[in-house]
């Protein structure tokens, strides 16, 4: 079982993460709604996987994943995208996002995904 943020601007997403999370018996500490609530429930609540994605307001995945990883060195970011764009998700990818997922996504993919960082 992991301890996991959520960030994504939109309910619906968040709502079929926290019901594929719940399955896998793993526990939602927190829901960020943009990037900068991400940031900061990410230094508030220390989970131990961050759900992130890429295209949200205030912050983008890039700029909060280059935040957190400057906080944790050592945090695990799954990111979370609809956007086929390679050079982004590299990016993030080098600055030290651990994995992603491509939008639509499906149960066992995000479940494989958080299992294989824990």
């Amino acid at each position: 079982m992991a301890k996991i943020l959520i960030a994504d601007d939109s309910d619906a997403i968040r709502l079929v993460l926290k019901d594929i999370l719940s399955i896998g018996d793993h526990e939602v500490l927190a829901e960020a709604i943009d990037g900068a609530e991400a940031v900061d429930f990410y230094q508030k609540h220390n989970p131990e996987i961050l759900l992130l994605d890429l295209a949200m307001p205030k912050k983008d995945g890039y700029t909060v994943v280059k935040e957190v990883i400057q906080y944790d060195p050592k945090a695990k970011i799954i990111l979370i995208t609809a956007s086929d764009d390679q050079k982004v998700i590299q990016q993030c990818l080098d600055s030290g996002a651990s994995s992603y997922i491509s939008k639509p996504f499906d149960f066992n993919g995000v479940l494989e995904s958080i299992k294989s960082l824990i």
